[in-house]
């Protein structure tokens, strides 16, 4: 991809005077710019991350007697040896009247609960908890929508030093099972339903089916949502507003813990087998939330933050993580699209500072016509958080075009493999097309080839070369740590590998060209799959795409599989323009032998496109976990289509 030289954006002096980045440099490190202050916090992890610590006012109970010690191993490092804290206190720091979360859905309807509101339902629901017999370390298990409920849950969890683990309720039994199931919850929350896309969609049954399968599970608390009531369950079952009301004016109680106490347990994607459950910590969760909110996405107490986001993606433990900012989150459930502009009319209702949505959504916006900077009042937005899927330089053109001109676009990536970010904003720095900004600081970022030779200005696997303290406290029953090694040292020992297929530019920002294990090899010439979609979906005809290698022979050939705008068949004509246009802006090499038309594209329950199950069962190769799917039937049109038998 060729650099552009001028910005899209940068900003005024006003906007890097008042950053949280700009006090953090001159308390820290002098006169630097961004690209020093990098250097400085991977080459000093320990002085660095001490400085996030004392900047953000991590609150301990008891000080590390060590920073880092064995900063060689990876995996193997330890972080802030002998501290003890609470990630629950951390997020409840603040006890007033400011707004802490306002709750609103595609229905219509509207809560919002203050920090000292919040603080009194953690506490009373904490009590319960305590009744229940919860210990640290036990697992309490959310079945919930994004409501703050799963966020009160949650904390109440964290503040007895509890693990929690949460599923959106549109995955389906088997799915919570398949991830649940491993980790042996003690306590249960659920609910009755959902509403999505104007409809209310029942849940009771599944939960049901749920509950049946988790006989570790000793207690149940039911919050009504759908309009309905779990009223069965095979252990002891807790209506939520009388759990809180029984233990009203329970004070706040936080267990001191250690730095690397297990906090979340979260889920690999589960398209190539059962979920990983991911274990991590409540100290590098903290520390890497707080490093991200503060200094990348630049949040104070009187912002305002939205991320279109549920419980089963790490964007909602992340979006949680910013009460410890003072800020007020802005909670959505429902369908973006089930009013053309519902995300940008609470945007505008909410008067929402910071929005954080997918790159799929913006994709999605633009295909629809929506063009708010001419429909809606935007004027507290300052910023725009993307991730989960490359943004195209397209995509960046519309959001400068047709949401809002003067607002720093923070395309940023990252995982649920360390619940943070590997590349981030920088609130004092320029934004270019189709590029993000700057590898995240602490994070010691590198691109390399497959032998593991270092690239610039080249496209190669995005490595990190530095243990950082969000790491993985290991994966869920896996004694001797075999799985998690596997899982990202394997490919070159001692350094995480995390599966990017990315470019390093010269002035620092990075390309991300799709996931590494779906890049396309025709003749041995790598490129993303994300690279062909930005060329494929400018045509309007083209609602969504997925690219898979067909292997024949000793090669690949290129398979493009096209979902068009409803009405529209595929014909000679348009195969022969995508292909032309491939060749031209592309490679040649990538032109695709066999374009087709499909009624749907198959995604992960976060919304992802599924390349590898589409691979497996192109090649009539089964696919190994369907529930892993937002859309399992998809799957069947792919089913041996090239099986070469």
């Amino acid at each position: 991809m060729t650099e552009t030289t001028s910005p899209l954006w940068q900003p005024d002096a006003r906007r890097v005077a008042n950053a949280n980045l700009t006090a953090f440099i001159d308390r820290y490190l002098p006169g630097a710019d961004y690209a020093r202050l990098y250097d400085w916090s991977v080459a000093e992890p320990a002085a660095f991350w001490s400085a996030v610590c004392e900047f953000c006012g991590i609150v301990h109970h008891t000080p590390a007697q060590v920073v880092l010690e064995h900063a060689d191993r990876m995996p193997g490092a330890v972080w802030f040896r002998g501290a003890t804290l609470n990630f629950a206190e951390n997020l409840l720091r603040y006890r007033d009247d400011h707004p802490a979360l306002v709750f609103r859905d595609e229905t219509g309807a509207r809560r919002e609960l203050s920090y000292a509101q919040l603080a009194a339902q953690v506490g009373a629901l904490t009590a319960a908890l305590r009744a229940f017999g919860v210990q640290p370390g036990d697992r309490v298990a959310g079945y919930l929508p994004n409501i703050p409920e799963a966020i009160i849950a949650m904390l109440a969890a964290a503040s007895l030093g509890a693990v929690w683990s949460s599923c959106s309720p549109d995955f389906g039994a088997r799915a919570v099972l398949d991830r649940f199931g491993q980790i042996a919850p003690r306590v249960a929350f659920v609910c009755d339903g959902y509403h999505y896309n104007g409809k209310a969609q029942d849940r009771r049954v599944a939960v049901a089916e749920i509950l049946a399968g988790l006989p570790s599970a000793e207690q149940v608390v039911a919050v009504s949502c759908g309009g309905g009531r779990v009223s069965q369950a095979p252990v002891p079952l807790h209506d939520w507003d009388d759990v809180l009301a029984k233990h009203a004016g329970a004070e706040s109680a936080f267990t001191p813990l250690p730095f690397d106490h297990p906090l979340y347990v979260l889920y690999s994607s589960g398209t190539t087998g059962v979920p990983k459950g991911i274990v991590h910590g409540a100290g590098g969760t903290l520390l890497q939330h707080r490093k991200e909110h503060t200094l990348h996405a630049d949040l104070k107490r009187d912002d305002r933050l939205i991320y279109f986001t549920t419980t089963g993606w790490m964007m909602w433990n992340w979006l949680a993580s910013a009460l410890a900012t003072g800020c007020t989150l802005i909670l959505y459930d429902g369908a973006p699209f089930v009013r053309p502009a519902e995300l940008f009319d609470i945007a505008q209702q909410e008067r929402v500072t910071v929005f954080g949505t997918s790159a799929k959504y913006l994709a999605a916006a633009e295909k629809a016509g929506l063009k708010p900077a001419q429909t809606h009042d935007l004027s507290a937005l300052r910023t725009l958080l993307s991730t989960g899927s490359p943004l195209a330089p397209e995509g960046f053109d519309y959001v400068y075009r047709d949401i809002k001109a003067d607002l720093l676009l923070s395309s940023i990536s990252g995982g649920t493999d360390i619940c943070g970010c590997f590349i981030a904003g920088n609130p004092i720095g320029p934004v270019y097309r189709g590029e993000l900004q700057a590898r995240a600081l602490g994070m010691a970022v590198r691109v390399y080839d497959e032998a593991g030779h270092e690239l610039l200005g080249q496209k190669g696997e995005l490595v990190c070369v530095k243990p950082f303290p969000s790491m993985p406290v290991g994966f869920w029953n896996d004694p001797d740590g075999s799985r998690y090694r596997a899982a990202y040292f394997d490919k070159f020992p001692g350094v995480w590998c995390h599966g990017d297929y990315v470019e390093l530019t010269a002035r620092g920002g990075m390309i991300v060209h799709g996931r590494s294990d779906a890049v396309l090899n025709p003749g041995g010439v790598r490129i993303g799959t994300a690279e062909l979609y930005r060329e494929v979906e400018r045509f309007p005809e083209i609602q969504e795409a997925v690219a898979v290698g067909h292997q024949i022979d000793d090669d690949v050939e290129v398979v493009l599989f096209v979902r068009l705008v409803d009405g529209l068949t595929l014909d000679d004509a348009l195969r022969q323009r995508l292909r032309a246009a491939i060749r031209a802006d592309v490679s040649p090499r990538h032109v695709p032998a066999h374009i087709l038309q499909v009624a749907d594209i198959p995604r992960t329950i976060s919304g992802k496109i599924a390349e590898l199950a589409v691979r497996e069962a192109i090649h009539g190769r089964p696919v190994k976990n369907l529930d892993a799917l937002a859309n399992p039937q998809a799957i069947a049109q792919f089913q041996g289509l090239f099986d070469a038998s």
